[in-house]
């Protein structure tokens, strides 16, 4: 919020604001954040040659103008490691978004199936204990030939009803306190949409299950891509309460005779990073917005660089 607004200036503005998004859902548009009193977002990303000490680890994501990061590499029955992490995270204020756990939980071998269960199962446990934001996985894919790979069964009820049943799984099994377990957005598997993530939320019923937003993930069409401001407001107007971690990366299209998006640094493509970072900014919850998919540690600085940037011009702050 800015210094000079006032708390009568405040309370108008909220509610010129509560209007105005009441005017647009009952028009059945997209609600549109303003730059005033945008808020703060924690910035994050990985860092090279990271230093094992959980002390300068912390103060290594602070230099680089980080106040997220991502879980360091470390064992469950690593109880005291664990304390230490958390302990010189909290202390220089950065906050662990994710434990990422990449595997297939939608496995055709029955045996990789259930050690992937078991390998996320571990992973939401460690994220809770090291007091991280959430553990999160693809829901999974029935291809045989890539572990993530399309597959037409991915948008399928026995699809759905598969990642419902494997979430309750996990969630049930470790009871977590403080992380929640999350599926990562997906364009050609579920949760392919707001909706049916929503969808999703709503069928797991549990508590430990939130929501990771990577917006890009969703782009699957060029009416999507061109018309991503839209799909950035749906996603905060349905989803918002729900969200723990998100990431961050931009599309371009490489223009050729057949649609064909390509991942490249957050300025360099078509998403709405104004919009972006002024909706997540307003969540009370502050997730971390983690930059990801970068080629290499010059890109990466240039990503920050670009959200650092856009940041203040639009009303949002980093710290």
């Amino acid at each position: 919020m800015n210094n000079d607004l006032t708390r009568r200036g405040f309370m108008k503005q909220s509610l010129a604001l509560a209007a105005a998004a009441g005017l647009a859902r009952a028009e059945g548009q997209a609600t549109q954040p303003t730059g005033a009193g945008a808020g703060s977002v924690r910035l994050g990303g990985p860092v090279f040659n990271a230093p094992q000490d959980p002390e300068e680890l912390a103060l290594a994501h602070r230099k680089l103008g980080y106040r997220g990061a991502y879980c360091p590499h470390v064992d469950l029955n690593d109880k005291e490691r664990i304390r230490d992490i958390e302990r010189a995270f909290k202390k220089h204020d950065v906050v662990i978004a994710e434990v990422g756990r990449w595997v297939n939980l939608l496995d055709a071998d029955p045996a990789k199936r259930a050690a992937h269960l078991k390998a996320v199962t571990e992973g939401l446990a460690l994220a809770d204990a090291i007091g991280a934001r959430c553990c999160v996985d693809i829901a999974g894919s029935f291809s045989t030939k890539e572990w993530f790979g399309p597959h037409p069964d991915n948008l399928s009820e026995r699809f759905f009803d598969a990642a419902v049943e494997n979430a309750r799984k996990i969630i049930d099994a470790v009871k977590p306190r403080r992380a929640k377990f999350c599926y990562e957005m997906m364009g050609w598997a579920l949760p392919d949409s707001p909706d049916a993530y929503l969808k999703m939320i709503k069928a797991i019923d549990r508590e430990g299950f939130g929501v990771h937003l990577d917006p890009a993930n969703l782009v699957n069409s060029p009416r999507r891509l061109y018309r991503n401001t839209t799909l950035l407001n749906r996603c905060f107007d349905k989803l918002g309460p729900y969200i723990t971690s998100c990431h961050a990366k931009d599309l371009a299209r490489k223009v050729e005779m057949n649609v064909h998006f390509v991942e490249v640094a957050p300025g360099d493509g078509e998403m709405d990073f104004t919009t972006y970072l002024q909706r997540l900014a307003k969540l009370p919850q502050q997730p971390p917005l983690m930059i990801e998919h970068m080629p290499d540690e010059a890109t990466y600085r240039k990503a920050a660089r670009y959200l650092l940037e856009l940041g203040p011009k639009v009303g949002v702050r980093f710290e």
